[in-house]
C-alpha cells in the first residue's frame, strides 16, 4: 500500500480534489517503505522497519491558507481532511507573500528509483552491516555504523491542473572504525540509489585503514598548508556554499553574491577558472526528483561555469517580485573534476595535510562564507608524495569562496550525499589551533 502506481496516486489524488470547495487547492501524496540498522562496539544496537503513506491538503480562500493532513484513504476521510484545510484557510490571516498555484507544468522522466533497493528486507540489512562487523573483527578495530534504507514516491496535483508523479530509492551508510587503546579513528560514508553499487565491506576497509594508520598521531603547529580535502571532507563546504546561494538573500544584502545597492554578483567571475558546478535530475550516478516542492520542474542547470556565477535559486516568491522565470535550488550539485584519484593527487605532493572528514562546522560570517570547525577520523601529513605520518587534529578558519580561489588540482568525482565532489587539493588552507579530539 506504501507505493502506489503514477495511475494509483493520481486516481486518488483526483478524488480528495474533488471535495474542494476552495478557490485554489493543492493536493500532495507520499508513501515510503524502509529500514535501517544500527551498530556500535561492533553488535547491533537498534534496527526496524517502517512504512507509510501520507496526504497533505492546501486549501486557499483568496490569500488565505490552510493545509492538514491525514494517513487513512476512504472516501469519508478524504472529504474529511479538505474539509479541515479550509476551515482553517477560513480563519488564517492573508500571506503577504501569496503565489498562486502553477498549472500544467512539463516535467523529465525520473530515473531514481531502483528495485534492488525497494526489495532490501532485514536480512539483506544484517549482513550488509555483519561484512562490516567481520571486517572490523578481523582486524582487531571496534566498529559503530549506521545503514538506512528508503524507496517511496510523491505525487502532487491541484486545480489548476498540474500533476507530479516521482519515486526514487536511497541507500546511505556510514560506519566509524576505532582502534582498541581508542587513540586511532577511521570514517567511511557512501549512499547509493542502487543498492547494487554498494559493498558495505569495501567501503569498512577504507574506515579500518584509517583507524590503524592513525594512532600515534604528531602535532604539528597550525598555519596555512596545502591539503588534499577528500570528497567527504569538501561536501559540507561546498553545500553550505551552494544553499547559500539564494536571489533574496544576495539582493537583500545577506549573501557573499550580494553588492551595493541591492545588486548580486551574478555574471561574475568568483572562482578559479576549473571550478564548474552543475545540477541535473537526470545524472545516472545521482539521480533526484525531476520537480521541486512548490511544483516547478527541475531540468540541467549550469550555476557556475568556469568560475563564473551563471545561475542563481530564486523562490517562487521572489522570482515573481522580481518579474523573473527563477530556477528553483535542485536537489543535489554536481562538481566537476579531474581524472586523478586521492593516490595520484597525494603522490603530486610535495608537503600538504590529508584531510579525511570535516565536522562541527558552524558559520562565522555569511558575507564572506567563513566557517570553523574541526578535521576528525584520520588526519595525515603528506612529504614528497607519500604519507608519512598521521598528525593531530586541527581547528579550521576557512571560507569555501577562498577555497576554489586556491585550487591546485582536482580527481575524479563521487558521490557523497546526494552530490558528485572531488577530490581537491588547495593551497593555504587555515589551520588556527590543534584539537585533542581523535
Amino acid at each position: 500500500m506504501a507505493i502506489l502506481s503514477k495511475d494509483q496516486a493520481q486516481a486518488l489524488l483526483k478524488k480528495a480534489l474533488g471535495y474542494s470547495k476552495a478557490d485554489e487547492c493543492e493536493v500532495n501524496l507520499t508513501g515510503y517503505k524502509g529500514g535501517n540498522i544500527r551498530y556500535a562496539r561492533s553488535t547491533v544496537s537498534t534496527s526496524g522497519e517502517e512504512e507509510n503513506m501520507s496526504l497533505a491538503v492546501e486549501s486557499r480562500f483568496g490569500k488565505r491558507s490552510g493545509v492538514a493532513t491525514i494517513n487513512e484513504f476512504d472516501d469519508a476521510s478524504l472529504e474529511k481532511v479538505v474539509r479541515r484545510a479550509e476551515e482553517v484557510a477560513r480563519i488564517a490571516p492573508e500571506s503577504p507573500e501569496y503565489v498562486p498555484m502553477l498549472g500544467p507544468q512539463n516535467y523529465l522522466p525520473s530515473n531514481a528509483w531502483f528495485k534492488s533497493t525497494h526489495d532490501i528486507n532485514p536480512e539483506y540489512r544484517a549482513e550488509a552491516a555483519g561484512k562490516s562487523m567481520q571486517l572490523a573483527d578481523s582486524k582487531k578495530l571496534t566498529a559503530a555504523g549506521f545503514w538506512e534504507d528508503r524507496s517511496g514516491f510523491s505525487a502532487k496535483m491541484n486545480s489548476k491542473g498540474l500533476f507530479a508523479y516521482n519515486q526514487s530509492s536511497n541507500v546511505d551508510f556510514s560506519v566509524t572504525m576505532r582502534t582498541a587503546d581508542g587513540t586511532g579513528s577511521g570514517y567511511v560514508t557512501r549512499d547509493v540509489s542502487d543498492v547494487s553499487k554498494l559493498d558495505t565491506a569495501a567501503a569498512s576497509n577504507i574506515a579500518a585503514q584509517k583507524a590503524l594508520t592513525s594512532v600515534n598521531a604528531k602535532a604539528i603547529e597550525p598555519g596555512k598548508y596545502t591539503v588534499i580535502l577528500e570528497p567527504t571532507a569538501a561536501v559540507d563546504l561546498l553545500q553550505n556554499m551552494f544553499r547559500s546561494m539564494d536571489a533574496r538573500s544576495a539582493e537583500e544584502g545577506r549573501s557573499f553574491l550580494s553588492k551595493p545597492g541591492g545588486k548580486i554578483k551574478l555574471g561574475e567571475k568568483m572562482f578559479d577558472e576549473r571550478v564548474t558546478i552543475t545540477s541535473d535530475p537526470t545524472n545516472p550516478e545521482v539521480p533526484s526528483s525531476t520537480w521541486s516542492n512548490d511544483g516547478r520542474p527541475h531540468e540541467k542547470v549550469t550555476w557556475i561555469d568556469k568560475g563564473v556565477v551563471k545561475n542563481i535559486p530564486y523562490s517562487q516568491f521572489w522570482a515573481q517580485k522580481k518579474g523573473v522565470k527563477g530556477l528553483p535550488a535542485p536537489g543535489g550539485f554536481i562538481m566537476a573534476g579531474g581524472n586523478q584519484s586521492l593516490e595520484d593527487l597525494i603522490k603530486g605532493t610535495q608537503k600538504g595535510i590529508l584531510v579525511t572528514r570535516l565536522w562541527y562546522i558552524r558559520a562565522v560570517d555569511p558575507q564572506t562564507l567563513l566557517y570553523t570547525g574541526l578535521t576528525r577520523d584520520g588526519t595525515f601529513y603528506i612529504e614528497n608524495g607519500k604519507i608519512k605520518h598521521p598528525v593531530k587534529n586541527f581547528r579550521f578558519n576557512e571560507s569555501p569562496v577562498i577555497m576554489l580561489n586556491n585550487l591546485e588540482a582536482m580527481g575524479k568525482p563521487q558521490r557523497i550525499g546526494g552530490n558528485l565532489v572531488p577530490p581537491m587539493k588547495i593551497r593555504d588552507f587555515t589551520f588556527t589551533s590543534l584539537s585533542d579530539a581523535v
